[in-house]
C-alpha cells in the first residue's frame, strides 16, 4: 500500500467556475447497435458514434435525434476500440486501445478514409503496456494517446515517426497528468471514477481541448497543434451529469459546446453550452481540498493524505483488479 500511495500526483487544483452552463439533454440513443458507446465525435449536423469493444470497426452516423442515419465500416476485428476522433479530410480515426489487463504488445490506430478505405498502424510503448480511452487528433494530424491510471497520474504518448498502413510504430511519451479527487458524483466505480481518463476531444477549429472522467470534463485553451504546451496549461473543470458510465465527449458544431454520453441504452447526450471565454484562473499553491487536473510535477513529496483520499485509492485498487478478471477479449 506504501507504494501505491507513492505514486499518487501532486497537483493543484484545476480553476473552478468553469464557462459552461446548464446541461440539458440533446437527444437520446435507443438504437441496439450501440450498446456500449464509448466515442464520439461531432459532425457538423450529426454525431459520429462507436461501440466500446465489438468484432469489426462500425462507425454510426446520427441524426440530430440521435435515430442511426447510416454506418461507415472496415473489414477490421479491433481488440478493444475506446475513443474516436474526426480530420479535417474526413478520416476518421479510431483508437483500439483499451488494455485493462495491460497485457497487449501492441496496440493500434485505424482510419476509415472518406472513399471507403481503411488503414491500420500498430504502436508500441517505451515503458510497457497501458490502458488508453481518450484519443486527441491534433490539428496537424498528430494523435495523442493519454492513460486511464487508477491513481489518476495518466501520461500522454505520441507516435515517434509517420504512422504507415500495415507498420508498427513506437511511441514516447510527452508529458505527465495528474487527476485528483473532486468530489462529482457519477460513474460505476464511486470515488475512483473522479481519477480515471475515459475519452478526450479536440474542437474542430483547432481552439480547444476536452479531457474527461467518469464525472468531469477538463478543457485547455490549445493554439496551433501545441498539445503538450495546452495540455501543461492550467484547465477548467466542468462537473458533468451524473452518469453510469459516461465514457464519451466531444464538441458541438459551435466549437464551444460540450456533448457527452455513455454506455448502456438508452443514453442521453447531454448538451454543456458554453457561457463565456475560456480563461482559466491563474494557477495558484496547492491547498487543502484542491481539486482538479494538472501536468504532474515530478520530484515532489507526497503530503499528508486525508482518510477520504486514502479510501478513494483503495477503493480504486480494488475496482482495477476486479476489471483485469472481466475484460472482454482476453
Amino acid at each position: 500500500m506504501g507504494l501505491l500511495l507513492a505514486m499518487l500526483p501532486v497537483v493543484p487544483a484545476a480553476a473552478d467556475g468553469a464557462p459552461y452552463g446548464t446541461p440539458s439533454t440533446r437527444c437520446v440513443i435507443t438504437d441496439s447497435r450501440l450498446p456500449e458507446l464509448s466515442g464520439l465525435v461531432g459532425a457538423g449536423d450529426t454525431m459520429l458514434a462507436m461501440n466500446d469493444g465489438g468484432d469489426r470497426a462500425d462507425v454510426y452516423v446520427l441524426n440530430g435525434a440521435c435515430a442511426v442515419a447510416d454506418v461507415r465500416s472496415a473489414a477490421v476485428d479491433p481488440y478493444d476500440p475506446e475513443d474516436m476522433a474526426l480530420a479535417a479530410d474526413g478520416t476518421i480515426w479510431l483508437a483500439d486501445t483499451g488494455d485493462n489487463n495491460h497485457s497487449r504488445e501492441t496496440v493500434a490506430l485505424i482510419r476509415l478514409r472518406p472513399d471507403g478505405g481503411s488503414t491500420l498502424t500498430r504502436l508500441t510503448y517505451p515503458d510497457g503496456p497501458h490502458d488508453v480511452e481518450a484519443l486527441l487528433l491534433a490539428p496537424d494530424g498528430t494523435p495523442y494517446l493519454v492513460t486511464k491510471e487508477v491513481l489518476g497520474a495518466s501520461a500522454v504518448y505520441r507516435p515517434d515517426s509517420a504512422l504507415t498502413d500495415g507498420t508498427t510504430v513506437p511511441m514516447r511519451k510527452v508529458l505527465d497528468l495528474g487527476f485528483t479527487l473532486t468530489g462529482t458524483p457519477g460513474g460505476p466505480v464511486g470515488r475512483a471514477g473522479q481519477l480515471l481518463v475515459t475519452g478526450g476531444a479536440v474542437s474542430a477549429d483547432g481552439q480547444r481541448i476536452a479531457l474527461r472522467t467518469y464525472t468531469d470534463a477538463y478543457v485547455w485553451p490549445l493554439t496551433g497543434s501545441d498539445v503538450t504546451g495546452a495540455l501543461s496549461g492550467r484547465p477548467v473543470r466542468v462537473p458533468l451529469p451524473d452518469s453510469p458510465q459516461g465514457e464519451a465527449i466531444t464538441f458541438a458544431a459551435n466549437n464551444r459546446d460540450l456533448l457527452v454520453s455513455g454506455e448502456g441504452l438508452p443514453a442521453a447526450v447531454t448538451l454543456i453550452p458554453s457561457a463565456g471565454a475560456l480563461t482559466p484562473a491563474a494557477a495558484t499553491a496547492p491547498a487543502a481540498g484542491d481539486e482538479g487536473a494538472l501536468p504532474a510535477e515530478k520530484g515532489h513529496s507526497i503530503p499528508p493524505l486525508t482518510a477520504g483520499l486514502v479510501a478513494a485509492v483503495v477503493a480504486t485498487v480494488l475496482v482495477w483488479l476486479g476489471g483485469k478478471l472481466r475484460r472482454r477479449r482476453e
